[in-house]
């Protein structure tokens, strides 16, 4: 009897639920337009391989372009402008300094007349308002410029979103064709991070808690692997599962199902 009894308990201890889940890509990724255009190019020979720093989507950027060049060359001739003010601006600082001592001199004279003193007085308030009417010019270019560097920006990202490479990543699907007039959040391809590969799992109530601590062993075999990610919150699709994953290497091959126990140490 107590034969059986040990051999019921050993059987019971040793026992591990096994879950089925399909290896899939560690992320995949959809891929939507941030701009507007003309879709002038796709390739559909990269679907399935890994992408390099070259477009597989090119959408027209030719306006673009044109415009990021005209703005430069506004930036350069503002720039120039500020350049002049500055210069101009030193010139009226000296030439106030000398007017205002000038004024200073006569202010108290006697022998000056009023209208002398008046006549030396406008042209000082003159030339006061000269210099801040240059300081307000040169702030004005400064906006400009600011405003057309921001505008440089934005074309500078528009451009580069309009050419996708999205290196290092596996191509898997293309949702537009060559012809195709695309707007911001049109749906443009897929992508798959295969440089790693997860595993899906839904756990039960009872198997949630200790799950990080199971030994996990993936097709019969005994692995180093670890649940990587457990949910505290029920899955809105399987009803009282919790999901789980598990971040495992690369795989020669995708989508394959394996079978995934967690048994204790």
């Amino acid at each position: 009897m107590k034969i059986l009894t040990i051999l019921f308990l050993t059987f019971t201890l040793s026992f591990a639920k096994v879950y089925y889940s399909k290896v899939e890509p560690y992320e995949l990724r959809d891929i939507s337009s941030n701009v507007s255009g003309l879709v002038l190019f796709i390739d559909e020979n990269m679907i399935g391989k890994k992408l390099t720093s070259k477009a597989y989507i090119r959408i027209d950027s030719e306006l673009d372009s044109k415009e990021l060049v005209f703005i430069k060359e506004k930036l350069a001739y503002l720039r120039e402008i500020v350049d002049v003010n500055k210069d101009v601006l030193i010139n009226l600082e000296k030439s106030l300094k000398r007017k205002r001592e000038n004024y200073k001199r006569i202010e108290d004279l006697k022998f000056k007349s009023v209208v002398e003193k008046d006549r030396e007085y406008h042209e000082l308030i003159s030339s006061e308002n000269l210099y801040l009417s240059t300081q307000k010019e040169i702030q004005n270019l400064k906006v400009q410029i600011t405003d057309l560097k921001l505008r440089e920006a934005q074309l500078q990202r528009s451009i580069e979103d309009k050419y996708l490479s999205d290196k290092d990543f596996v191509l898997y699907e293309i949702s537009v064709k060559v012809g195709q007039v695309v707007g911001v959040s049109t749906p443009l391809a897929k992508v798959a991070d295969v440089s790693r590969a997860k595993l899906t799992i839904y756990l039960d109530e009872s198997d949630v808690a200790d799950a990080k601590n199971k030994v996990v062993y993936i097709d019969g075999e005994k692995t180093s692997y670890k649940i990587s990610r457990a949910l505290n919150i029920a899955d809105s699709k399987n009803i009282s599962k919790y999901m789980a994953q598990i971040i495992i290497n690369s795989p020669k091959l995708f989508s394959k199902l394996a079978t995934v126990e967690l048994k204790d140490k």
